[in-house]
């Protein structure tokens, strides 16, 4: 029987997936077939002539790419202003993004404006001008609350700087598991990763979170990946495994052909299903302030799961 823990399935336990531990043919097949199908950067870009209603083939071409390679890049059209926030909303409903994650400095609609901010208290990275290494969103959930896909739109770049870096997680997974795969069974262990609470001012915002690196989606049996590169306030299992398979996803992000990189333009937007990502350093000017528009979502892109692909 297939075991699920907090909407995860246990990797070891997926009779016919190409991630379960010892479906060795089952991986061979999605392997060869993830590497066939993967398309370059330039192929991410979709056109998008009306955000608010997409057309067949945009919605087509979108989530193909998301099944491929789990994110796609929109480009709307110049007649719909970039700082519209409906804009990404309506644009996610229409992938079925619809449980957004309420977190820490959200908006009211529960959709982020990330810019350079004063803050007080503890400092957070993305509301900087500084560089964010490679992470997936809301590494620091609990379980019950994994963020599996997100829209981040531009709605005005920086001066200078400011470009994205996207790795698709599943290609990681490859990497590690062709390695030893003895590493995923590592990083899927429900206690592989830990992320202490966040306190502020001697006040406790968020609990410990603990899970594994890797888990299983149980609606769609897709790939999921928790992760972040961030040196502090991470704490791994301490066995061998895991230290070996946590310096080898360092190396791994180090592969420079693995990733997509892109300088989002006023109205340009990156949806996926909560791939690993980065951002380079950015100076804004006078007239030139970035801004960008982050939903995190519960949901993955509608239809692009494992066991929804023919």
């Amino acid at each position: 029987m297939t075991q699920m823990t907090n909407n995860r399935v246990l990797l070891s336990d997926l009779a016919g997936s190409p991630f379960g531990l010892d479906r060795t043919e089952a991986y061979q097949v999605w392997r060869q077939q993830k590497l066939e199908q993967s398309p370059d950067v330039a192929d991410l870009i979709v056109a998008v002539e009306n955000p608010f209603q997409l057309s067949t083939m945009e919605k087509s071409r979108i989530q193909g790419l998301c099944r491929r390679c789990n994110a796609a890049i929109y480009k709307v059209s110049d007649s719909y202003p970039s700082t519209d926030k409906e804009l990404v909303q309506q644009l996610g409903l229409q992938f079925g993004l619809s449980h957004l994650d309420d977190n820490l400095r959200s908006d009211e609609d529960d959709i982020t404006s990330l810019a350079v901010t004063e803050q007080q208290g503890n400092q957070y990275i993305p509301y900087t001008n500084r560089p964010l290494s490679w992470h997936t969103d809301g590494y620091y959930n609990s379980p019950q609350q994994q963020v599996r896909g997100f829209i981040l739109h531009c709605a005005q770049p920086a001066a200078e700087g400011g470009e994205n870096s996207l790795i698709d997680h599943e290609r990681v997974y490859m990497r590690l598991r062709d390695e030893n795969l003895a590493y995923i069974q590592a990083l899927m262990h429900p206690e592989a990763m830990t992320i202490p609470p966040n306190i502020d001012a001697g006040a406790e915002i968020r609990g410990v979170c603990v899970g594994p690196v890797f888990s299983i989606d149980a609606q769609t049996g897709s790939l999921h990946m928790r992760y972040s590169a961030r040196k502090r306030n991470i704490e791994w299992r301490n066995d061998e495994l895991t230290r070996e398979a946590v310096d080898l996803i360092t190396q791994i992000l180090d592969i420079d052909d693995l990733a997509y990189k892109y300088r989002l333009k006023a109205g340009e937007g990156v949806i996926c299903n909560n791939i690993l990502h980065k951002r380079s350093g950015f100076n804004d000017s006078q007239d030139e302030t970035r801004l960008m528009y982050r939903a995190r979502y519960f949901d993955r892109v509608a239809d692009t799961g494992l066991n929804q692909q023919t």
